[in-house]
């Protein structure tokens, strides 16, 4: 199948890229995946509950809510939404070529396309406790901007897993909602800038709980009510009372599909031209977190992908004028 425009990824980023490209009659197909990344179509998003921050809902919404909704938007106008992973692509030549999950051998036929929109986003980093499938969502998160002003976390306390510039920065931010923050780091000493690790060792709200290791994620079957610590040097364990968990050790790019064919930074991340949604591939861009490694949220997703949507067009209007010179050149 040959497409002028295709999209990867179902986040904001992608449907909103989808939106665009649609009302601008270049009838886009969007490759939704399936489980890509290891979570449901709609990406990160899917993984949050209440999402309060997003403009247009005063009520606020859950995270699947609003991803059925960009993709309805996205289908009304004409996307052709495909709930398939791709899992391999070739850029070297347009018509880019992409391989679908179960079909990507060097003998199966690849989908095509004159102009492809990554934004296939990050996924976050999790550890995976003991209880964490059970109470993921339920006073777990990965995202304390996302979800930490949710009425669960308001004057209760929370712990923050990891040692590094976010951790520091997220547990701060729990401090306007949270009764008390405690940040559990494996080590004696944080990664993260002197600056930031100062600003938490100092804050009055902050705790901070060195050599430390949560293990398990225990509570009623309904929400957390508590962690199970492990002290890393006499593997003592005790249980701290806390309503909330949030992973803060990092995210990984999903660019692992492109082979190295795009150029990133030394994290996975999709490097473009600045205030641009450009790669370094004529005729590919990229939207979302696959490129953002600093802001991260629905909305600057979604703003991205409007960026990918219009660079896509203006890129084809481009390669039509050339052909039509080329053409006219052969006369």
């Amino acid at each position: 199948m040959h497409s002028k425009v295709a999209i990867i990824g179902s986040g904001p980023a992608g449907h909103t890229a989808a939106i665009y490209a649609a009302r601008a009659e270049l009838k886009p197909v969007l490759f939704e995946g399936m489980m890509a990344g290891g979570v449901a179509p709609g990406g990160q998003l899917t993984t949050t509950t209440e999402v309060e921050n997003f403009p247009g809902f005063p009520a606020g919404i859950t995270g699947s809510e609003l991803t059925d909704k960009l993709r309805e938007q996205s289908a009304r106008f004409g996307t052709d939404i495909i709930t398939e992973t791709i899992t391999r692509v070739d850029l070297s030549a347009r018509p880019f070529k992409l391989w679908r999950e179960g079909a990507d051998g060097d003998s199966d036929k690849p989908d095509t396309c004159d102009a492809l929109i990554v934004a296939t986003g990050a996924t976050a980093k999790r550890l995976h406790i003991a209880g964490e499938d059970t109470y993921w969502q339920r006073g777990m998160s990965a995202c304390a901007v996302c979800d930490g002003a949710a009425p669960i976390f308001r004057n209760k306390p929370l712990v923050v897993i990891g040692g590094g510039d976010s951790a520091c920065e997220e547990a701060t931010f729990l401090t306007k909602y949270a009764s008390h923050v405690y940040i559990a780091v494996r080590r004696d000493v944080f990664r993260a800038s002197t600056i930031m690790a100062k600003r938490a060792i100092n804050h009055p709200k902050i705790t901070v709980l060195w050599n430390t290791h949560v293990i398990e994620a225990k509570g009623d079957g309904k929400v957390l009510t508590h962690v199970v610590l492990q002290d890393a040097k006499s593997r003592e364990t005790r249980n701290l009372d806390v309503s909330g968990l949030f992973y803060a050790i990092g995210h990984t790019p999903n660019t692992a599909f492109l082979a190295g064919q795009l150029d990133t930074d030394d994290t996975g991340y999709l490097l473009v031209k600045p205030g641009s949604s450009l790669t370094n591939i004529r005729g590919v861009f990229a939207a979302g977190d696959v490129h953002d490694k600093h802001y991260r949220q629905a909305i600057t997703a979604a703003g991205s992908g409007c960026m990918a949507a219009l660079d896509a067009e203006k890129y084809l209007e481009e390669l039509e004028a050339e052909e039509q010179e080329q053409s006219a050149g052969k006369l």
